[in-house]
């Protein structure tokens, strides 16, 4: 069953649910293929009117639905896990083989199954803050039930808000620690880079300007790399890929010039080790956040 022929129900109005709805429907989802679960009345209008989409109860939503993304934070899931599992039971006879799709942090899959109707195929999915604009990444992993073709309909699902990758649902508090804080992590750097700029003598504008650009520009750079190594078949063992962002660096810097006397300040200000501590307090905090399956 290809995912463009199937019936998609979002359970939750917030950003990633609007994100994802956006997306599906910019990559030519039809609107009468998608239905979104909000009880909020006022996020609920605002979805009906900007998309154009029906906007309704997860009783009514999830039991002609094939795939249920359940986008709610994490405190929200313990409350609807039960009144899903209830609507699930009532699927129609033609969408019988359900696939549950979480995006709550922390919320493992053993959950979900534990809650579900017997055998329900979960796939967890830990997208980012880019998802908004189309331009996050996505990482998701499969539970007890779910097959790689379920993971692969999934994966065409997010496709639609940007890249995504697949890993152990193990790492996925690596994961989220890496690239669901790494954003926050980016605009730290790009507000220290701006204030920088400002006690250089720029003005904030052009210093933020400057900065944006600069970053966007280095992204796409060090994406091209990889994209070219992907497609010489380099990279197999995973060495060609992580070097790519130190011989791009080298590339811009001269000896003895401006970026080495940049680099070497950002080298002794322990750079490397605040970003590391950052990554595992973020790891374990994930963690601790984490809900239980018993």
């Amino acid at each position: 069953m290809l995912w463009r022929m199937a019936r998609i129900a979002i359970v939750g109005g917030g950003s990633i649910g609007e994100a994802l709805l956006s997306g599906l429907l910019r990559a030519g989802r039809q609107v009468k293929d998608l239905v979104v679960a909000e009880k909020d009345e006022a996020r609920a209008k605002y979805l009906s009117e900007t998309y154009s989409v029906l906007v309704t109860s997860v009783a009514e939503a999830v039991p002609t639905a094939n795939y249920v993304v359940v986008a709610v934070k994490p405190f929200d899931v313990e409350g609807l896990v039960n009144e899903i599992a209830a609507a699930a039971a009532r699927a129609e006879s033609d969408t019988a083989d359900q696939v549950f799709v979480t995006v709550a942090a922390g919320v493992p899959t053993t959950f979900f199954e534990n809650k579900l109707p017997a055998g329900a195929p979960v796939i967890r999915v830990m997208p980012n803050a880019p998802v908004v604009v189309g331009g996050g990444v996505s990482a998701l992993a499969r539970g007890r039930f779910a097959t790689e073709e379920h993971l692969k309909e999934v994966s065409s699902i997010f496709d639609a808000v940007g890249e995504v990758t697949t890993v152990p649902e193990s790492q996925l508090d690596a994961v989220t620690a890496l690239s669901g804080s790494g954003p926050a992590y980016f605009f730290l750097m790009v507000e220290a880079l701006v204030d920088a700029g400002v006690a250089e003598g720029l003005s904030r504008a052009v210093a933020t300007e400057l900065v944006a650009h600069t970053m966007a520009g280095s992204a796409a750079m060090l994406l091209d790399r990889l994209d070219r190594a992907k497609a010489a078949g380099a990279g197999a063992s995973g060495t060609a890929l992580d070097t790519s962002p130190a011989q791009l660096r080298a590339t811009v810097t001269s000896p003895g010039g401006t970026t080495a006397a940049g680099l070497r300040e950002l080298e002794r200000g322990g750079l490397r080790a605040a970003v590391a501590a950052a990554v595992s307090a973020a790891k374990t905090r994930s963690e601790q956040l984490g809900i239980t399956s018993e």
